[in-house]
């Protein structure tokens, strides 16, 4: 429900904050007063166009902000998450609109389009009055108004859990049958494609196996070649290089020919021999590394045709892969799929006959939930206009005639909410024949009929927030106490808001404004009060009496605020 408004210079209007609670509360004041600056600041709120004229003269922008405090599990949380609004207890819609015509558009303070403020305005409040698109009168809402209102919603599931699975078999049917025309047209080139993808026969992981594998032959490769060039300096091939061992043997044969260098040194004794042994340690240890550098090559891992193979099935792989634009491990998949559709036509005939049965299953399933839904709504149709002709005598509409039609709709016309059209009619006269309401019925009668659905379908109601713009114009006596008394059966369901000049209305308020306009600086401005008993006393005598408020009028006042009739002269 509407729980606030605050209004920032907005034509009359400075600065202005009301609070709202449940139940019915009525708006009174003078005509001119600014009663319709109210509804238009809401309506702002709400998503409504904006006007340059809205702004106060000399402020440079007028703002509306309108706090709602919604009902656990209302309709507007699901939009709010839709547009990444967190969708809090407690929502705020805020309207700016700056001199030269520019607005803009804040759910929570976070900026929106002026689209979506309308849309989650319109599940928030309805405006009903002489000049408002009234939602009643919109044929597209008016299944929904007569399921909520005596249709099982068991029945109402059970048709669009029915139309859904006759829509799925519908698209699996399509879906097959395009895959087949589409296999048919495309059979020479998917047979080669099959084959040519089957002989490569790609393996998952096989592009990141290969390309390992490549890469240790390409090591092993490398490493047997630096030994292979380290063996062959120890042992030379060239005849003409003896290599490290031949000279360490001729430089060790030529040391041993040295005689000794003292006649004191003893016959046979070689001044080089340290030498000698050194060099025949080098010897050694140049042939132990010339054995263990033959063993390494014989240890490698080296098979040129190994590396070649690898090498050219990556190649192949990844050269397939471009020639169908996917990468190398969504080839498998690709056989796969592709096998598929040709085996589709093989196998196509089957699957079709299968899918077209399950698709005239599912739609005899749908025809028969959309039956039995159609018979509830004929049923709660003809109880909607019992229950609606009981509102229209006291309400001055004792020659109209309330019409809830349910007809077949053609085929191009059903869906989740079954296969009908459902009208809310009116003949407001004798011999006319039922029309469309906002058609039919005038300005006045319209708004009353309204009230009189309103009270039969507000249990049903989506909408927290009801807003009466005079619906009590035209009338007096004991039409408008009848008025006065369904506004209030209407607000036991939801909040209502009532724009009224009628004390009879005003009387049945839970809370009660009057809207007034005063000259204060030379600037006229609107003002808004919340009533006191005793002022709530004076505003409905005024209503009674005129400017002039008697003692009289102040007792006929009593008297409704009582809930009794006042007596006779007082009221017209």
């Amino acid at each position: 429900m509407l729980t606030a408004l605050s209004i920032r210079d907005v034509v009359l209007i400075e600065r202005l904050d009301l609070a709202f609670a449940a139940g019915l509360t009525v708006l009174t004041g003078e005509t001119g007063a600014g009663k319709s600056i109210l509804l238009d600041s809401l309506g702002l709120a709400l998503g409504a166009r904006a006007e340059t004229g809205m702004v106060r003269a000399g402020a440079e922008q007028a703002s509306v902000t309108a706090c709602f405090a919604p009902p656990p599990g209302h309709g507007v949380g699901p939009l709010l998450e839709e547009h990444g609004l967190a969708a809090d207890e407690d929502i705020v819609l805020r309207r700016v609109v700056t001199k030269d015509g520019r607005s803009r558009a804040f759910i929570n303070d976070h900026p929106v389009g002026a689209g979506l403020l309308r849309r989650v305005g319109a599940l928030l409040v309805e405006v009903q009055g002489q000049h408002e698109q009234m939602s009643l009168a919109d044929p597209a809402s008016h299944a929904g108004l007569l399921d909520a209102f005596g249709v099982p919603a068991a029945l109402r599931a059970d048709a669009s859990r029915s139309w859904q699975a006759w829509r799925d078999a519908m698209r699996r049917l399509d879906e097959a049958r395009e895959a087949i025309a589409a296999a048919e047209r495309d059979e020479e080139w998917l047979r080669h494609a099959v084959d040519e993808l089957a002989t490569l026969a790609p393996r998952p992981n096989e592009e990141e196996s290969l390309a390992k594998e490549r890469q240790r032959l390409q090591q092993n490769e490398r490493r047997a070649e630096a030994i292979a060039s380290a063996l062959a300096e120890l042992t030379p091939r060239d005849r003409r290089n003896a290599g490290p061992a031949a000279s360490l043997r001729a430089a060790s044969r030529s040391l041993q020919r040295l005689a000794p260098a003292q006649q004191s040194e003893a016959p046979g004794t070689n001044p080089a021999e340290p030498a000698m042994a050194a060099l025949e340690r080098a010897e050694e240890a140049l042939a132990e590394a010339e054995t263990l550098l033959t063993r390494l090559i014989a240890d490698a891992d080296v098979d040129p045709k190994l590396l070649e193979q690898s090498e050219e099935r990556l190649f192949a792989l990844r050269a397939m892969a471009r020639k169908h634009g996917v990468s190398v491990p969504d080839l498998a998949g690709l056989l796969d799929a592709l096998a598929a559709r040709l085996a589709a036509l093989e196998t196509g005939s089957a699957e079709i006959a299968a899918l077209e049965q399950s698709a005239r299953d599912t739609r005899d399933r749908y025809l028969a939930a959309a039956a039995a839904l159609s018979a509830a709504r004929t049923a709660a149709a003809a109880k909607l206009q019992k229950a609606v002709g009981k509102e229209l005598p006291p309400l001055r509409l004792d020659k109209a005639r309330f019409f809830a039609e349910v007809s077949p709709s053609p085929e191009t016309g059903w869906g989740p909410g079954g296969m009908d059209q459902v009208r809310f009619l009116i003949a407001t006269n004798p011999g006319q024949e039922p029309g469309a309401l906002a058609r039919v019925a005038s300005g006045g009668e319209l708004s009353r009929l309204m009230l009189a659905m309103k009270v039969v379908l507000s249990a049903g109601s989506a909408v927290p927030t009801l807003v009466f713009d005079e619906v009590d114009s035209g009338i007096g006596g004991a039409t408008a106490a009848a008025v006065g008394e369904r506004l209030v059966r209407v607000a036991e369901g939801v909040q209502v808001l009532v724009v009224t000049h009628s004390p009879q209305v005003a009387a049945r308020g839970a809370a009660h404004l009057r809207v007034a306009k005063a000259v204060t600086r030379e600037r006229t401005a609107t003002t808004v009060d919340h009533l006191s008993a005793d002022a709530r006393r004076e505003e409905i005598a005024r209503m009674l009496a005129g400017e002039i408020v008697s003692d009289a009028a102040r007792a006929a006042a009593d008297d409704l605020l009582k809930g009794q009739r006042p007596q006779q002269g007082l009221l017209v």
